[in-house]
């Protein structure tokens, strides 16, 4: 800052768990704990819960972008070692920061997610004509079994998301949660939160046997893009998951013209459905020397193995040699 105005900011969270980050340091926590260590609390830039890439450094010109973000980036590392954090973590940074953070003395770490990219097709049908022929059949399968059990689906924007239609959606989300033994990250008053504040944003696929909710995929958008977060279903039924999370997502994609289609972290079972792998990153501190060292190394040789799963995935996509039409510039 210089008087009132502000000239850079850097959100960040002291954490004590790595919970809801999708960017795994379990290990290193565990390798502190071995060694005597204590790893928590870690300092986190991070937006909780959404494994989205985008500014974590954030300059209020591009002038000031360099100087602000390096500035910023010394600052949050000294503030480590001020609050006693073992470490400072910048998790799904846009590529561009990567140099600065790394001038700033954090580790770069790269990992890979499944995206769908929109090349200007029709329709369903059209995207699925690049496919070789036995996975789009097995595709097909896929919905036609969905369609045989009797399920519809609606697309339901956050504007006209109620309250009670909001209580079914948080219900089913919970309840998928505590099937597998966990309970829910978010709370009901937190999906009330998004409604309220991001309803123009906000896209609920709602799946319905009978007229009964069964199923729903919550999403956000931007111009180009549509965001998949969170999925919940109280029946189950073959493929229905990926009818809602994935397929009616590329429905919605194709309607709206949006370019691409990020439905979250993790899931190579996304490749067979024409998701393409895709690299993100992350940055990070380690304030003990000898820790920082080991994981730089790691760091090192999993990128390594990074960059050769992504050339081995895109052999599994399901599409023709010469049917996967790229946009200019798209060297994904």
């Amino acid at each position: 800052m210089r008087g009132n105005k502000v000239f850079g900011a850097m959100p960040l969270y002291l954490k004590s768990h790595s919970w809801g980050e999708f960017v795994f340091d379990h290990a290193w926590a565990e390798a502190f704990h071995r060694a005597g260590r204590v790893y928590y609390p870690k300092l986190v830039s991070c937006i909780p819960f959404t494994p989205v890439t985008g500014p974590r450094i954030l300059a209020a010109g591009e002038q000031e972008k360099e100087v602000t973000g390096r500035l910023l980036a010394d600052t949050a590392t000294s503030l480590c070692r001020q609050l006693g954090a073992s470490s400072l973590h910048v998790l799904f940074p846009s590529e561009d920061a990567i140099p600065l953070l790394r001038e700033s003395g954090l580790l770069a770490r790269k990992d890979c997610q499944y995206h769908w990219r929109n090349h200007d097709y029709r329709d369903f049908d059209h995207f699925l004509e690049g496919f070789r022929s036995a996975r789009r059949k097995k595709l097909r399968r896929e919905r036609r079994r969905v369609a045989e059990a009797g399920i519809r689906f609606r697309t339901i924007p956050g504007t006209d998301l109620d309250d009670d239609l909001l209580d079914t959606i948080y219900r089913m989300h919970a309840v998928t949660f505590m099937r597998r033994g966990q309970a829910p990250y978010l709370n009901h008053e937190c999906f009330r939160l998004l409604r309220d504040s991001l309803a123009g944003e906000m896209v609920v696929v709602l799946a319905e046997r009978s007229e009964n909710p069964v199923a729903c995929a919550i999403s956000f958008r931007d111009e180009t893009t549509l965001y998949g977060r969170y999925w919940g279903a109280v029946e189950e039924h073959h493929s229905l998951h990926f009818e809602t999370c994935f397929y009616q997502g590329i429905d919605f994609c194709i309607r709206e013209g949006l370019r691409r289609f990020e439905p979250g972290a993790q899931g190579e079972h996304k490749l067979r459905r024409g998701f393409d792998p895709t690299v993100t990153w992350s940055a990070h501190w380690i304030a003990d020397a000898a820790f920082a060292a080991a994981i730089g190394d790691y760091l090192h040789r999993e990128a390594d193995w990074v960059d050769r799963y992504v050339i081995d995935a895109r052999d599994q996509l399901p599409f023709h040699r010469d049917g996967r039409r790229r946009e200019p510039g798209d060297n994904s």
